[in-house]
């Protein structure tokens, strides 16, 4: 065998070893349906006075959605072996929208590199926030379609609301966060899993200005679980940096004035899988919290707290039937306003509350893909309180909301259905 010849031989076999040792994976959810949804809106009056009541009001959509049953989505994955038991990783993954192909390829669902080995695994960059994974993960439609745990809508409301944003989505702090790093346990101890998230807030630091930088943006959260068997049980808490500002004047000199707003969330979930059916199970608690300082005369400053607490939880089951599944829900959430309208003999205070029912029929035609009908219903009571965040729909439309808690129109009930085809790859 001549020089050429070995050398040659020797690059083939370096290039498959290379290969060997490292992989890339297109993968992607291709789901699209035919959606209704309605929202009904109905006059309040919480004011002592006689008010003439308005008929209600409800809003309907016929659409062509994406994402029924599962996020449509495409991406990209890949390892490399790095010996002695390291391995590199990188995740980057887009939202799609099949039903009119409009969205821009931008990973915003998920983009991050990791190293793992025995001791776990580290990752940076954009991902899912741990107490998210609670309310996604134990309900039997997840956070997806019509059918979605109300807990998260209106956890998804609330940061949009409230919340710092960030420039990738209104709801980040919530669902995902930017700029984390996590760590999480390695897979083989015995059933016991487990992450902790660290996000940073990014904002610059000013040396003339005290209390200089803020925190909004902030974010850090931890989930311990188990999962063994049938049965799977989790504990999640996070908390975000909403508001953190010392206010200073054009000097550069403190004005008194301060404002701390954090939104912290505490969740437990669980499943069992019975084999002929499996049941869910979630209680969850958000707590959002803001304290406000301002200089007062004589008295010196005065601090407002305003601590508002949303308590919600799931019921669900999946049931197999042949090569189909059907599925149930029932969640709800409860408003406790911190400096609701004070009570009254003719105006009682009341907070609103919301609930869901939902059910469905997943229906598989192979191991990628499937037919789908989902349907469900929302009730809203006292809506007039707090409509933003507890205005909860179904999907596509909104409530006519007005009134600001005196009298006008407030979200009262939704209804939608969900019939679709989803396919992975």
């Amino acid at each position: 065998m001549n020089r050429t010849t070995i050398v040659a031989a020797s690059l083939l076999s370096c290039a498959t070893a290379a290969t060997a040792q490292s992989s890339v994976t297109l993968f992607g959810v291709v789901d699209v349906g035919a959606s209704y949804y309605s929202a009904r809106s109905d006059f309040y009056n919480n004011t002592a006075s006689p008010v003439i009541a308005q008929p209600g009001v409800t809003r309907s959509q016929t659409a062509l959605s994406n994402s029924g049953t599962s996020n449509s989505r495409l991406g990209f994955r890949g390892t490399e072996d790095l010996g002695g038991g390291l391995a590199a990783g990188f995740w980057l993954e887009s939202a799609m929208t099949p039903d009119n192909g409009a969205a821009a390829m931008a990973f915003n669902r998920r983009s991050t590199v990791s190293l793992s080995g025995p001791f776990g695994e580290i990752r940076l960059g954009r991902d899912f926030t741990p107490t998210f994974w609670n309310d996604s993960v134990f309900s039997p439609f997840s956070t997806i379609g019509v059918g979605a745990n109300v807990v998260s809508t209106v956890g998804t409301n609330l940061q949009v609301a409230r919340g710092p944003g960030s420039l990738a989505a209104a709801s980040d702090n919530y669902l995902r966060t930017s700029n984390s790093i996590g760590y999480f346990l390695p897979p083989n101890l015995g059933g016991i899993y487990g992450q902790l998230q660290y996000a940073l807030h990014e904002n610059v630091s000013q040396s003339n200005l005290p209390g200089s930088p803020s925190g909004k943006g902030r974010y850090f959260g931890g989930r311990l679980g188990y999962a063994a068997g049938p049965l799977d049980v989790a504990l999640a808490y996070g908390e975000s940096t909403a508001a953190d500002t010392t206010g200073v004047n054009a000097a550069g000199l403190r004005t008194g004035v301060n404002l701390d707003e954090k939104i912290k969330t505490l969740n437990l979930g669980a499943s069992y899988d019975f084999g002929f059916v499996k049941i869910f199970g979630e209680v969850s608690q958000v707590g959002d919290r803001a304290l406000s300082t301002a200089p007062v005369p004589v008295l010196g400053s005065v601090t407002l707290r305003d601590s508002d607490k949303y308590k919600g939880g799931l019921l669900g089951i999946t049931v197999p039937v042949g090569a189909g599944l059907i599925k149930a829900a029932y969640s709800r959430v409860k408003f406790d306003n911190d400096l609701g309208p004070q009570a009254t003999s003719l105006t009682p205070r009341r907070d609103a509350s919301v609930s869901k029912l939902a059910i469905g029929l997943d229906y598989n035609l192979s191991k990628r893909t499937a037919l789908y009908a989902t349907a469900a219903r929302i009730r809203i009571k006292d809506g007039q309180n707090n409509p933003a965040i507890m205005g909860a729909v179904t999907g596509g439309v909104t409530y006519l909301s007005t009134g600001a808690g005196a009298s006008g129109f407030a979200p009262r009930s939704s209804t939608g259905y969900d019939f679709g085809i989803r396919h992975a790859f």
